[in-house]
């Protein structure tokens, strides 16, 4: 198994692309996350549209760069805008990144749904151990939007979901695993202040969308998001104390990376 960082050439000239490219991402999430989720896009020089705004769903995703979708959008948007916004990504070939939060905690129709989207081919699959397990048919028992799960525990099911579904899938946990099936990359770091934050891997499925708008490799794409947000979690926990300064200095440090010498 490979191991990679921000300190990988590969990494910083990925998101050194985000930049560059600055791609137009749309995105569907919750309206607890969508301001995290747009601002740490943003951050890293995309341009972020979310939400589900009259015919948003059928000409956004065609005209993106990358596109993601946040189960928990369906607190808000319904299961057919959710669909059509996958089918006309899929369609268009434009790569999107799914986020099956809460996949697992006990909500039959919920899950239902987000599984059905999988027909729609996603680039690229992340959430945590608990949802990737429940997604990939097995038991974890996830706390609502909590894992109870560790990225160890769900690293068989890591590859086997890639293989299972084509895309790429990336578990977040103490350390990251992501898996394209054949290759699977491990990515420490972080900082434990992104389980104390609402929305900071809501956000880290956007910035995946980002990187693979940008850089239309999804492997990269994952490995870059994933070691970057671990990179400027730790750069914004070396400074600060509370979670809300925690939260705020992530999407400052993100806003930095490939800019300061610190890194």
């Amino acid at each position: 198994m490979q191991t990679k960082t921000w300190q990988d050439t590969d990494v910083q000239e990925g998101f050194a692309a985000i930049r560059s490219e600055a791609p137009f991402i749309y995105g569907l999430t919750n309206y607890i996350a969508a301001n995290l989720s747009a601002n740490v896009l943003l951050a890293a020089g995309a341009g972020p549209a979310i939400g589900t705004a009259v015919d948003w769903i059928s000409t956004f995703p065609a005209g993106a760069a990358g596109v993601w979708i946040n189960g928990a959008t369906l607190m808000t948007s319904s299961a057919d805008d959710v669909r059509t916004v996958a089918r006309t990504a899929h369609e268009a070939g434009t790569p999107w990144v799914l986020d099956p939060v809460a996949v697992g905690s006990g909500a039959p129709e919920y899950d239902a749904v987000i599984r059905s989207l999988l027909e729609f081919k996603p680039a690229i699959i992340r959430g945590n151990a608990s949802e990737l397990i429940a997604l990939s048919g097995g038991i974890a028992g996830g706390k609502g939007v909590e894992t109870t799960a560790s990225s160890d525990e769900a690293l068989e099911v890591v590859v086997e979901l890639a293989r299972a579904t084509g895309a790429v899938v990336a578990v977040s946990g103490p350390t990251d695993y992501i898996s394209d099936g054949t290759t699977t990359v491990a990515i420490p770091g972080g900082d434990v202040r992104l389980t104390q934050v609402t929305g900071a891997g809501c956000s880290l499925g956007a910035l995946c969308a980002g990187a693979v708008g940008a850089l239309g490799d999804p492997l990269l794409a994952a490995i870059v998001g994933h070691a970057a947000f671990a990179r400027a979690a730790e750069l914004a926990g070396a400074r600060t104390k509370g979670t809300g300064e925690f939260a705020v200095a992530l999407v400052d440090e993100l806003s930095q990376l490939g800019l300061v010498a610190h890194e």
